[in-house]
């Protein structure tokens, strides 16, 4: 008796299921269907969006060095990328000669709701082979500022909700930028365990700034408003200093190093790495510059 009232107790409960099953999957598979057309639409979005601003950039003068400037900034979860990414684009064209040449790559929520192409590694390689067509590969050069989270595998976060998770590697950063064409190269990788990028990207024509030593993190990640410590020292200081990219590396060690020493941490150990082909070229670039007026940072430093 007590086994033929739990059978007849199963099958209403299993039937229910059954019936649930049935109006809930193609609920679920709408929802998705609808996730990956939003995702593709931005996708096709973010193409027309860096035609544009491709086509939009001056042509080269020849015999004069120009500059182009990317920022990207990988990781969606938290504001300071973003803002070290934008702040970067004002930056490079106030301060350092890329006017009309800079762009950048953000992933962030705000990004779906302006003109602001997401970075993804498909965008990324679309803005280095535009510019790689674009500029005079004996005499341009291209500055590079990726921000993100860094992994002790050497992996950099590249994430959005619903339209990007995934990392990038050295090697895959390297492929990209050899894929372009782009000879001159200067290289900003901020984020914990950076220098492990350093040995996949170094080459006579290359100089890779990291923002810790291969085996350290680096700090102020988590303060959804503001800068990482690193950002904020070779961005907001030291480049808003006279002197050129290398100086502001110098600067930006010392003062990080010295904050890491204050607050109890481990330091962290910013890198460089100078091609010998590039350091006469980036001084005899950075010699030709007219620079704006120091650039204000728009947010406000951290407690």
């Amino acid at each position: 008796m007590r086994r033929g009232r739990a059978g007849a107790t199963r099958g209403p409960l299993l039937a229910g299921l059954l019936a649930w099953l049935c109006l809930a999957a193609p609920q679920a598979a709408a929802s998705g269907g609808q996730a990956v057309a939003e995702a593709e639409a931005v996708a096709a979005r973010d193409r027309a969006l860096i035609q544009s601003r491709l086509q939009g950039m001056p042509p080269p003068v020849p015999g004069t060095p120009d500059l182009y400037a990317i920022a990207f900034a990988g990781d969606g979860d938290e504001d300071m990328f973003r803002n070290e990414a934008l702040y970067f684009e004002e930056l490079s064209s106030v301060r350092y000669g890329a006017a009309g040449r800079a762009l950048a790559l953000v992933n962030h929520p705000d990004s779906l709701r302006q003109t602001q192409p997401l970075a993804t590694t498909d965008n990324l390689r679309l803005v280095l082979e535009g510019i790689g067509r674009q500029m005079d590969p004996r005499e341009d050069l291209l500055l590079l500022f990726v921000t993100s989270h860094g992994s002790p595998g050497h992996a950099l976060t590249v994430r959005l909700a619903g339209h990007t998770d995934t990392a990038l590697h050295p090697g895959q950063l390297r492929a990209l930028l050899d894929a372009s064409g782009i000879r001159n190269r200067l290289l900003i990788v901020s984020a914990c365990y950076s220098g492990g990028f350093i040995a996949d990207l170094a080459t006579p024509d290359t100089l890779v700034i990291t923002a810790a030593r291969h085996d350290r993190p680096s700090f102020g990640c988590g303060d959804s408003g503001s800068a990482t410590w690193f950002g904020r020292a070779l961005l907001v200081e030291g480049l808003n200093r006279e002197g050129g990219l290398v100086e502001a590396f110098a600067y930006a060690a010392r003062r990080v190093e010295r904050r890491e020493r204050q607050e109890g941490f481990d330091p962290s150990h910013p890198q460089i790495s100078i091609g010998d082909s590039i350091g006469p070229r980036l001084r005899a670039f950075e010699a030709g510059l007219e620079r704006g007026p120091p650039l204000p940072y728009p947010h406000p430093p951290e407690e």
